[in-house]
């Protein structure tokens, strides 16, 4: 193997191999930097990607960056909104260390740092098409551009109904074209797909069977379920597409081999008991990772990493140096190592956390939740369990859209309709009604987080324990939940549309 410079863009410094057992300040890097481009997708759970064996839906580019790098099995969003979660991404910090830039279409101070900045300073050509950061106000912290860098918003194409029009692909394009020759890059692109709303009935239209739809166990299966399910199939598919558009564009380029992809998604599905829920299928994402000259091909890692990893890695990556504010951790040691299944033994926990959503309770009131999930379990503290998770039921008494954190959609609609069925209003309540303050679930053996163990008797022992682990760490963090009660996040200005509600 040829020999490797250590190669920092403000200088050469040395430094010894214990970067690859955690987040050292300089990596072992290619001579020349990596381009890097992360590609999100908005609203896409673990496991709708074809290369996790889910057969009802195609993305032969996500597999693509699959097969040249690593198919992670365990990521896990730091939201299960999009703002937050996109926030922890670009900063290395949970969202209870971000303050505003922490809950939903709030502002983004300016004193945290993100790492396109970094990597700008450090001399990489930087920008963004699509949805970078947000929703939320990021000028009115000071900010000139979205965090996630300069916008290439100008190419836009026919799209179906439900679909941006915005043509990422060839906004990508002009912006390969404007990169000087000598400089790396380093490229967001932020699909809003597949966020709602999508139109009714398109994945029939695209020749998709109601058989073939995978339907979680909180959802009953159903030929409306399975319809909406194949809709937003749909949509991941549209963000494949223009993935597989700009894979080719590095290809013809040349560039493709020193390039950082990392390809993922913000959040969970927009679905009951999914998107703004800490279970599973609001924080698992899909995760591959390709640097065909530096990282071992066609490889499953099952480590857990988190959103807060991803901006030290790709500093990392680059030789930049990782500001020691970041509570994250290089997983460049993952992708490095030739290794399947576990790589790394300390790479087992990973957090989330939400405050407000949409607009959804009296005064504008949050539904604070953390989690920490191991590799067996997950573990839930509901900070305000006299509240309504979804939001408050009085929004059904005005629009037949309530329950607001869900977001407007057929399954909801279904779920509604049939919320007084002896055998389908289960699934109703699964994603409407209070929860306890705790909650632990065994993800082996139910991964759908339909049965709470934290009254178990056979499991206080590991409540216990975990419990423990987490509040030292959320302590150690510094989050406000643990350490004032948090009401901070009551009054956090929210930019969006805030609707009228009765007090509790």
């Amino acid at each position: 193997m040829a020999r490797r410079v250590r190669l920092v863009l403000f200088g050469l410094m040395s430094c010894s191999m214990a970067w690859l057992c955690c987040c050292g300040s300089v990596s072992e890097a290619a001579e020349k930097p990596p381009n890097i481009l992360l590609a999100i997708s908005d609203d896409q759970s673990y496991p709708y990607a074809s290369a996790y064996g889910t057969t009802d839906i195609q993305t032969p580019a996500f597999d693509r960056v699959a097969k040249s790098g690593v198919l992670f099995h365990n990521a896990f969003c730091a939201s299960p909104g999009c703002s937050p979660s996109r926030a922890a991404l670009l900063t290395g910090r949970n969202t209870w260390e971000l303050e505003q830039a922490g809950t939903h279409a709030s502002s983004f101070p300016q004193k945290f740092t993100v790492y396109p900045d970094i990597l700008e300073d450090a001399g990489y050509f930087v920008g963004y098409t699509g949805k970078g950061w947000g929703p939320g106000n990021y000028k009115v912290s000071g900010r000139k551009r979205n965090p996630a860098g300069p916008a290439w918003q100008k190419r836009k194409m026919k799209s179906p109904p439900g679909i941006s029009s915005n043509d990422y692909a060839s906004n990508f394009s002009d912006f390969l074209k404007e990169k000087p020759a000598d400089q790396p890059f380093c490229f967001w692109f932020g699909a809003t797909e597949p966020h709602r709303s999508y139109k009714n009935g398109i994945g029939r239209e695209q020749g998709k069977s109601l058989a073939d739809a995978f339907v979680p166990k909180f959802l009953p299966d159903t030929p409306t379920i399975r319809s909406d399910i194949l809709d937003y199939d749909v949509e991941i598919e549209w963000f494949d597409q223009h993935l597989g558009r700009i894979l080719d564009q590095l290809e013809q380029a040349g560039e493709l081999e020193n390039t950082l992809v990392i390809v993922t998604a913000d959040n969970g599905m927009p679905f009951p008991r999914a998107k703004a829920n800490c279970y599973e299928y609001g924080i698992h994402a899909p995760l591959a990772v390709s640097w065909p000259a530096k990282v071992p091909a066609d490889r499953d890692v099952i480590d857990i990493v988190g959103f807060i990893d991803f901006a030290p890695t790709m500093l990392h990556a680059a030789g930049v140096k990782i500001p020691k504010v970041m509570s994250g951790r290089s997983f460049l040691n993952l992708l490095m190592s030739r290794r399947d299944g576990q790589v790394s033994e300390d790479r087992v926990r990973a957090y989330s956390a939400r405050e407000r959503h949409s607009s959804s309770r009296f005064d504008n009131r949050t539904y604070p939740i953390r989690a920490m999930r191991t590799p067996k379990y997950l573990y839930i503290r509901n900070f305000r369990p006299n509240r309504w998770p979804a939001g408050h039921p009085a929004g059904f008494k005005k629009d037949v859209f309530g329950y607001y954190d869900i977001d407007a959609c057929p399954s909801k609609t279904f779920l509604w309709e049939h919320r007084t069925d002896p055998r389908l209003g289960q699934y109703f309540e699964w994603s409407v009604e209070k929860r306890p303050e705790i909650e632990l679930y065994d993800i082996e053996n139910d991964p759908a987080n339909l049965i709470n163990l934290a009254d178990n008797a056979k499991y206080a022992a590991i409540k216990n324990e975990l419990g423990e682990e987490f509040e030292a760490y959320l302590r150690r963090t510094g989050d406000p939940r643990v350490l004032d009660g948090g009401d901070i996040y009551e009054s956090y200005k929210r930019y969006s549309h805030i609707r009228e509600f009765p007090a509790d």
